[in-house]
């Protein structure tokens, strides 16, 4: 019989949250919050789940008193992560403002699970995202039945959260048509969300917070008002300073992918990692990391996000179709496809650097190889 644990009174199938691909940050993490809880003795705002501190210690990890090792989910300054669970302790909303790849999206997963203990009240922004997704919607077949009702109407993952006093999120806040993000400056600012169908109007509860994400990066955004922008405290998520960190970053990353997919582990592919990042820094810096060589950039980010996307393919490659070892080869035609997003010039720059960094640095002859050959 497979196992189960009770939680808040909701009975959870360990074997069926191992089994998911991509579990939420509440499943996922559960002991380490459980845990966090049970040690916590600092206050706490309004229905949140754990204190503040506590909050910034599951992102960044630590040991607590009784041994348990609370793993970090965001490597990067602290002070950021301070800003950032402070700002949601007030009455100010949250905006992760980043290029793409630099964890906005989990950062505000693993904020929410923390504070609320449900991280699932997204909005995901895109181009196509209508004003009902911000506000709320309507059962058509009860609203032609009855007409306007409570029972009729569908609430938003917003309204659910302001009635419930939770951590809402809305993910890629700049890509959504400006005048449905205007929506939200209502209720932003007067904590309140009118119904004129219904001459009724929700008031957010205690513990009620927004957390967006954007970043200006990708073509076709749309720019925020100066009204709302006002309505968020920005927190801006550098990427990664040191190439140690990152090489952390991807490495802890693709071990937790890597298991989900049954895939080696990460400590045998670890100089691989190192080399993959080693390229993305120095093409999208357009300097070699001695400083002696300048370079040019391509037209892609070549971001985190991406590193860690071309050693997971790696990863699979060398399980399915080597040694289970992570080797040059596994590598280069995931890195060749994340540097050359346009073939006309950024094919270019590649050959270049190709040509005139990784031939000639020691120890990288097979990554030259293995590049070269895909390349022909």
């Amino acid at each position: 019989m497979e196992s189960a644990v009770r939680e808040g009174g909701v009975v959870t199938d360990t074997h069926a949250v191992t089994q998911k691909l991509r579990p939420h940050a509440e499943d996922a993490f559960a002991g380490e919050l459980k845990a966090l809880a049970a040690a916590d003795d600092r206050p706490r705002p309004e229905r949140w789940r754990l204190s503040p501190w506590a909050v910034a210690t599951y992102l960044l990890g630590g040991e607590l008193p009784d041994g348990t090792v609370i793993t970090p989910k965001y490597v990067g300054p602290r002070r950021i992560v301070e800003v950032a669970v402070t700002t949601l302790a007030t009455d100010r909303a949250l905006l992760l403002l980043g290029v793409p790849g630099t964890a906005k999206t989990w950062v505000s997963e693993h904020l929410a699970a923390a504070v609320s203990g449900d991280s699932t009240l997204l909005v995901q922004g895109t181009a196509g995202t209508a004003e009902e997704a911000m506000r709320y919607g309507w059962n058509y077949a009860q609203l032609l039945a009855h007409g306007p009702s409570r029972d009729a109407l569908v609430p938003s993952p917003v309204m659910r959260a302001m009635s419930e006093g939770m951590t809402a999120r809305v993910e890629e806040l700049t890509r959504v048509p400006a005048d449905v993000q205007d929506t939200l400056i209502t209720v932003l600012s007067e904590k309140t969300l009118p119904i004129p169908e219904l001459g009724e109007e929700v008031q957010a509860v205690r513990g009620f917070n927004l957390i967006a994400t954007a970043n200006d990066r990708d073509r076709g955004v749309n720019e925020l008002s100066s009204a709302l922008r006002r309505r968020f405290n920005t927190v801006v998520l550098p990427l990664p300073e040191m190439a140690e960190a990152e090489v952390e970053i991807v490495a802890r990353r693709v071990d937790q992918l890597g298991r989900s997919l049954d895939l080696p582990s990460v400590p045998d592919g670890i100089e691989e990692i190192r080399r993959v990042v080693t390229v993305f820094r120095e093409l999208r810096s357009g300097m070699t990391s001695d400083g002696r060589t300048k370079l040019k950039s391509p037209s892609g980010t070549l971001s985190t996000a991406e590193a860690i996307s071309v050693i997971t393919g790696g990863l699979a490659l060398a399980a399915h179709f080597g040694d289970g070892v992570l080797r040059a080869g596994d590598v280069a035609a995931g890195i060749q496809g994340a540097v050359v997003r346009d073939p006309s010039a950024d094919q270019t720059v590649w050959q270049e650097y190709l040509e005139a960094v990784v031939r000639e640095r020691d120890g990288w002859k097979d990554f030259y190889r293995a590049c070269r050959e895909v390349s022909a």
